[in-house]
């Protein structure tokens, strides 16, 4: 083996220049890779580790996946039926038995659970009147199930504990309406009740829709004023492994019979677009691989030719077929690990390179300057040199073939 790899060797050696263009392109190749899969990836952890943040892990909504079937289609399953102008039955909607349920969830292993009533509501202040989310809890579990808490930058989550009437806005919500802390405004429910309310603290979580529509109150006063006494309409879990939600929610969903989601079906929209771009970022760089894979073959191709009489010489001393392509396919996979060690180098480097690239971050109430979001991951580096050996060596594989298949006498023959 020794042998083949000198010869090998050697063969690259005689052409420096285009052994170097071909190093090059696949260094180029697999450093892009790693510098544009950081960037997307990074960015695609650091917008699900907001929404991990910012929304429960798991929700229980006071609604079925599946709507109840009519006493008649229970009664006749499989008769030709076509119900027409039925009227659903009134009732007021919420999770019956949330005591029991809640008390059940919470005996989850390493979960947190709290309890919430949301609503329609409208705020008013002086000539302004905006529609906002009204969302009742529970001050101390909420601290455990969100990142409500540290969100706020003026007032705190407790004071809706000792301030009588008192709301939480989002910054979109008190730049729309200009209220400042400690204004009072009046709140008016979809259920026409109406109360004075005092601005106990703003919150900022850099999410748009949440910081320009939610609102915060103690749920006994959101129970007051959607007039629901002691009627919730949704639990909400965080558990210590995001990555388990969808199990968690299908147990809890099929123990209890509630609409249950995970924080990765609430967003499956998103997760969906960052495969998509995921899947067209690979195909890029693949193809960036492959065309440098283009100049493999043609250095090959090169020394093949150059190199038949040598070919000869080789196969009348000894040297099998086997051997042969086995030279030529070291000469390919040499090419495809020193670009790959390259390309690590110029992948971590182009890493560095734009983490110090300033950006301006609008994060709600505040102005950021940060720079690009980046995973570092082993992943990556290994996908690329996988991809540029294993194109490397299939690139040499024809022309190591070919160079196999030279029959000694036609060479020494063409070459008299």
């Amino acid at each position: 083996m020794n042998v083949l790899l000198k010869l090998s060797f050697s063969h690259l050696m005689g052409r420096p220049r285009q052994t170097v263009v071909s190093i090059a392109g696949v260094a180029v190749g697999v450093g892009f890779f790693i510098a544009m899969a950081a960037l997307m990836q990074g960015f695609q952890a650091y917008f699900v580790q907001k929404i991990i943040d910012i929304t429960p892990h798991i929700m229980v909504k006071d609604e079925f996946r599946t709507p109840p079937l009519q006493p008649l289609q229970t009664l006749f399953p499989n008769a030709a039926l076509d119900l027409k102008g039925l009227k659903p039955k009134d009732e007021k909607r919420g999770i019956r038995n949330h005591a029991r349920i809640h008390q059940s969830l919470k005996k989850l292993k390493e979960a947190s659970v709290t309890k919430g009533l949301e609503g329609e509501a409208f705020l008013n202040f002086g000539s302004k009147t905006m529609g906002v989310a009204l969302s009742g809890i529970d001050p101390e579990a909420e601290k455990k199930v969100s990142t409500l808490d540290k969100d706020i930058f003026k007032g705190k989550l407790d004071n809706l504990l000792v301030k009588k009437n008192g709301i939480i806005i989002g910054i979109g919500v008190s730049e729309k309406l200009g209220l400042k802390m400690n204004d009072t405004v009046t709140v008016v429910s979809s259920e026409g009740v109406i109360l004075r309310m005092k601005i106990v603290g703003i919150f900022s979580t850099g999410l748009t829709t949440q910081d320009n529509r939610t609102t915060y109150v103690q749920l006994k006063k959101a129970q007051i004023l959607l007039r629901r006494q002691n009627v919730i309409n949704n639990l909400r879990l965080r558990i210590e492994n995001v990555d388990d939600a969808e199990i968690v929610a299908r147990q809890i969903e099929n123990q209890f019979g509630y609409r249950t989601e995970s924080w990765q079906e609430s967003n499956v929209n998103v997760l969906s677009i960052f495969k998509v771009q995921n899947l067209v970022t690979y195909s890029t760089i693949i193809a960036i691989l492959i065309v440098s894979s283009l100049g493999i073959f043609n250095i090959i191709s090169t020394i093949v030719f150059e190199k038949s009489r040598d070919i000869a010489i080789l196969k009348s001393i000894g040297f099998f077929e086997e051997d042969i392509k086995k030279i030529f396919l070291v000469e390919g996979f040499l090419v495809g690990i020193i670009g790959s060690i390259l390309g690590w180098g110029l992948g971590y480097s182009l890493c560095l390179a734009l983490e110090q690239v300033p950006i301006s971050v609008k994060d709600g109430a505040f102005i950021r300057i940060e720079g690009f979001y980046l995973l570092y991951t082993l992943w990556h580096y290994s996908i690329g040199a996988i991809v540029s050996i294993t194109s490397a060596v299939l690139a040499a594989y024809l022309p190591a073939r070919k160079a196999a298949y030279l029959k000694p006498v036609d060479i020494i023959r063409g070459a008299a």
